[in-house]
């Protein structure tokens, strides 16, 4: 589906859906990012938590999850993922790209961001950042763009002391007076879940292993998958040996490597590259 909210406004009005199924899509809609940078996430994609989506539409949550599931089942091809803990809020993105009428879209031009033009809900980071020693971050003007940022990304239970804190830290040991404010969401985008212990205890983190064979070749098969948009390679994949099989091979990676759920998605996108069954 083209990425624009005209295509994909036009698809959830030619979609048969329920009332209900149709109101929820223009929620979704409504919160999708156009540009990377806003909400910190990438484009195209909504972030919401199940019972902020069960508010916003009035429904109990057993509801929502059967309109979720009627969205999916459409033409709209709803995808949902959540990679960032059992708390964190639900990414959503349509798919349904293969078949997207080639008309032109005159309803959404490239510069759009949102259905709604409001500039509340979107986060910017624009100007440039200056390396100083201001340690409170609520004395700077990035606290908000931090929080606002941070909800759908890895560092969403972090402290947003803490983030600063380490972001000014990151800066300083490389030498940096003044940086993009761009660093700063690329910097939350990178971080590792990892590191939600407090600062202080980087000093006691523990040497670097050597890599083991079984490490060398976990990273192997992860550098042969499609990392981006791989959400809509799962839907390949589990159209081609169907949803069972494909959690088998998930869960077998994760029991064999040890490693977490999402790497072991990527695992097995790899072998599926590597075999021909899904393109890269």
């Amino acid at each position: 589906m083209e990425l624009t909210t005209g295509a994909i406004l036009r698809r959830i009005t030619e979609t048969p859906l329920s009332t209900a199924a149709h109101k929820l899509a223009t929620i979704i809609l409504d919160g999708i990012a156009w540009k990377d940078g806003y909400n910190g996430l990438e484009r195209g994609t909504a972030a919401f938590t199940l019972a902020h989506l069960a508010e916003k539409m009035g429904v109990s949550r057993q509801h929502l999850s059967v309109l979720l599931t009627e969205l999916a089942a459409s033409s709209l091809a709803l995808v949902r993922w959540k990679p960032n803990g059992k708390f964190a809020p639900w990414l959503f993105r349509f798919g349904g790209h293969a078949d997207v009428d080639a008309q032109p879209d005159v309803v959404s031009g490239s510069s759009d961001t949102s259905l709604s033009r409001e500039t509340k809900n979107k986060t910017v980071f624009t100007g440039r950042i200056e390396i100083c020693d201001e340690s409170n971050v609520y004395h700077t003007p990035w606290a908000d763009l931090i929080k606002a940022a941070k909800a759908s990304l890895a560092c969403w239970n972090i402290d947003t002391q803490v983030i600063w804190e380490r972001f000014i830290a990151f800066n300083r040991s490389r030498g940096n007076a003044a940086v993009p404010a761009g660093f700063l969401l690329g910097f939350m985008r990178r971080w590792r879940t990892s590191l939600d212990a407090p600062l202080k205890r980087d000093a006691y983190a523990t040497p670097t292993r050597a890599l083991t064979p079984k490490d060398l070749e976990l990273h192997r098969l992860i550098s042969a998958a499609p990392s981006k948009n791989w959400q809509f390679h799962a839907s390949d994949l589990c159209r081609l040996i169907g949803h069972a099989a494909y959690d088998a091979r998930v869960s077998d990676v994760v029991q064999r490597f040890g490693c977490p759920r999402f790497a072991a998605i990527l695992v097995v996108h790899g072998r599926a590259v590597i075999a021909g069954e899904i393109s890269r």
